[in-house]
């Protein structure tokens, strides 16, 4: 039961957090994510389209718990080790973890990511744009790291 509880918790800890750097970086980004001139175009949808913004929010809820569920379960072998830190550490592992495993070093390539600045054209990963996608990462990494370590041990 403390499993199911700790993947419940999960979700809404990672679904917040996601919403809320989603939100806030947003702000910053919009030029990448939509409109004429998207940097993303070739590959994202197109979030000032109404049509596929549309798609993209049926599909946003159902694919965090699916990500929140795969994320959860891969910790419960940690749980015990990871409850017993304090709160400093659980944070830094819990933050650390969300930056550097689910984004930073992961092995997909983005405008944040080492693989991005290996293998994406200049303009994709250009220093403005790695660090204006890489602060929602950074955003979502301590809202995280501090709700997780707060709620979940």
């Amino acid at each position: 039961m403390d499993y199911i509880r700790f993947t419940l918790l999960f979700f809404v800890i990672h679904t917040i957090t996601y919403y809320i750097a989603g939100v806030i970086n947003y702000q910053f980004s919009k030029r990448l994510y939509g409109g004429r001139d998207q940097l993303y175009k070739s590959f994202l949808r197109n979030m000032s389209d109404p049509k596929e913004a549309l798609g993209v929010n049926k599909k946003i809820i159902p694919v965090q718990v699916v990500r929140a569920i795969l994320m959860s379960v891969v910790l419960y072998p940690v749980i015990g080790f990871v409850g017993d830190l304090s709160f400093e550490m659980r944070f830094l592992f819990m933050g650390g973890l969300m930056f550097v495993y689910a984004d930073f070093c992961s092995a997909i390539p983005f405008s944040n990511t080492l693989e991005g600045v290996i293998y994406m054209k200049p303009e994709f990963v250009k220093p403005k744009v790695f660090w204006t996608i890489q602060m929602e990462a950074i955003i979502y990494s301590i809202i995280f790291g501090l709700g997780g370590s707060w709620l979940l041990f």
